[in-house]
């Protein structure tokens, strides 16, 4: 396994999967029990289950769906979407899951996640921010999907998710979610210089090249995509895809 981890994010919209571009437009992928099976024949390092509609539409995890995703899943698992309990989380945690990844509820929700890597440990509590880039470069932090802009900075927030205990931090870059441009090299830097947690980018890889840029320049520690493992081509065809393992440790420390 390499030492980075590369992650394949996968949407949850009711029990199919999508992907979206700048968390709108979404393409329908397919069944995610037949898409977990090809992972792991792939040997990936780890994945990604996120709900992108239960926190906007004020409703828990389908603990059904996850239950039947975690029984084919041969490889780490990480859940998030619609978290708000520490029922929820111990729920997850007992189908199978590795890791719950809290985004929307950490705004006003200290308690919750301070709790939840005291009971679980920090290593299983992973915080999520959904960055957008204002036309004067600023960066504005948003929950609920994209849908809710938070009155808190990005450096303030991801140290304070620091404190509160989590074992590492997502950040996505909305901007740049299904574009396949590249990742926001400087929102990656910025927050890995800002915490001493392990730092997840997220949000526009097209290419192992930008998977090596995020880890050799933006400083992060893993890095996951969306777009790379389920598209091919320049028509986007719907493939599960995953880099070869090969090349993937040649290219990545």
């Amino acid at each position: 396994m390499n030492k980075t981890r590369v992650i394949p994010v996968l949407l949850l919209r009711g029990r199919g999967l999508v992907k979206t571009i700048k968390f709108k437009k979404s393409t329908y992928i397919g069944d995610p029990i037949n898409s977990v099976r090809i992972f792991n024949e792939k040997e990936v390092d780890e994945l990604v289950f996120l709900d992108i509609d239960a926190s906007r539409e004020k409703r828990g995890p389908d603990f059904d769906l996850l239950e039947d995703i975690a029984s084919e899943a041969f490889m780490p698992m990480a859940y998030g979407g619609g978290i708000s309990s520490m029922d929820q989380i111990r729920r997850v945690f007992a189908l199978g899951f590795e890791k719950v990844i809290i985004n929307s509820a950490a705004y006003g929700g200290e308690a919750l996640i301070r709790q939840a890597s005291v009971t679980f440990g920090a290593q299983s509590i992973v915080g999520c921010v959904d960055v957008k880039r204002t036309l004067l470069g600023r960066y504005e932090l948003f929950s609920h999907s994209g849908q809710t802009r938070q009155p808190v900075t990005l450096l303030e927030h991801v140290r304070s998710l620091e404190q509160q205990g989590v074992g590492e931090i997502i950040v996505n870059a909305v901007d740049r979610d299904g574009t396949q441009a590249g990742y926001d090299l400087k929102l990656i830097r910025e927050v890995a210089c800002a915490v001493h947690l392990p730092v997840v980018a997220c949000g526009g890889a097209g290419g192992i090249d930008d998977l090596v840029a995020a880890v050799n320049v933006g400083g992060a520690t893993a890095v996951a995509a969306g777009s790379l493992f389920v598209f091919v081509g320049p028509h986007r065809a719907v493939l599960i895809n995953y880099p070869p393992r090969a090349e993937l440790a040649r290219l990545l420390p």
